[in-house]
């Protein structure tokens, strides 16, 4: 359980660090050489030539050639940083935070409220078209603050819990793992005639991937709330994520964006455009209010946060439990 420090002190390490600029701009993001991977199969196992069969069975044998690959560098560096001391427990350390969302996630969605707050509409939707796949033009001042507090609540649960589960879980391979297939999915789990074949495997690996960090997830926003809006609208989360999760397209992404609904008493989700296509879903906690503004962003950004400092004080109890026992 001694791995479970070394995530604490990774959680801390992304919270005040994040993803540097200047690092990136030097040296490739481990997620851009899994993209890449990913695109190399993509381009040669899903052509049109191939029947929808085909393309199906190749999907499948993408992704467990990329998983087992990513696992089994996992285990080759967990090997190594074992028989490298200290130096092994900093790069251990440092590639842990490097696969957490947390500042990064927060930073960009604080981006949108500054956006608002600065330039006014326009300068929102700009700034949400960073983390958004909706078309910004359909989006009023509301539109922009709910798409930006949907997108933090939703990649909280795959870029901060999932990635701590699996670390927690089963070390390196674990979340270098995870990682590769949450990739994976946001490339080639589209469901479109292009991907609809090839990305299926992939897309149900990751829903099924996500499923602990999400209910998780709705947990964390729901004692988070509590510590900052009070014990009523920590129940009001946990309500909406167990009343409207379900009406979310997606199994997983519900629970975190309903748990956050119910603490900020907003109305989520429902009717939004996509590359000219409106997509039309229930609200989530629609009791809530419709009206939500660069004040709701900030509001959620701190319940995230505090969210976040639930998760790493219940992976501090598991630690210490661990050794009492």
């Amino acid at each position: 359980m001694n791995h479970l420090l070394l995530l604490l002190a990774a959680i801390v390490l992304d919270r005040v660090v994040g993803d540097p600029p200047w690092l990136w701009q030097r040296v490739p993001h481990p997620v851009v050489i899994f993209g890449k991977a990913i695109d190399l199969f993509e381009k040669r196992l899903n052509r049109t030539s191939f029947t929808a069969e085909g393309r199906r069975l190749n999907g499948v044998f993408t992704i467990v050639a990329l998983l087992a690959a990513s696992a089994a560098v996992g285990m080759l560096l967990s090997v190594l940083f074992d028989n490298l001391g200290l130096v092994g427990i900093i790069l251990e350390l440092i590639i842990v935070a490097v696969f957490l969302a947390q500042k990064s996630l927060g930073d960009h969605v604080q981006a949108v409220a500054d956006g608002l707050l600065r330039d006014g509409l326009e300068g929102g939707r700009q700034a949400v078209a960073m983390i958004v796949g909706r078309d910004p033009k359909t989006l009023d001042e509301a539109g922009v603050s709910r798409a930006a507090i949907e997108s933090l609540s939703e990649n909280f649960a795959d870029g901060v819990v999932a990635p701590a589960f699996w670390y927690a879980i089963a070390g390196l391979p674990g979340i270098l793992a995870y990682k590769m297939l949450n990739t994976a999915d946001s490339m080639i789990g589209h469901k479109n005639e292009r991907f609809l074949q090839f990305g299926w495997a992939s897309a149900r690996l990751d829903d099924l991937a996500n499923w602990p960090a999400a209910r998780l997830s709705a947990g964390f926003i729901a004692l988070a709330t509590v510590l900052k809006r009070g014990a009523g609208a920590g129940r009001r989360s946990l309500s909406a994520a167990l009343r409207d999760s379900g009406l979310h397209r997606s199994p997983n992404s519900g629970w975190p964006e309903a748990a956050m609904a119910g603490a900020l008493d907003l109305q989520l989700a429902g009717p939004r455009v996509y590359g000219g296509t409106r997509v039309s879903e229930p609200m989530m906690h629609a009791s809530g209010r419709s009206d939500a503004g660069p004040a709701d962003i900030l509001a959620g950004i701190g319940v995230f946060y505090a969210a976040c400092g639930v998760m790493a004080a219940l992976i501090a109890l598991i630690w210490a439990i661990s050794k009492i026992i």
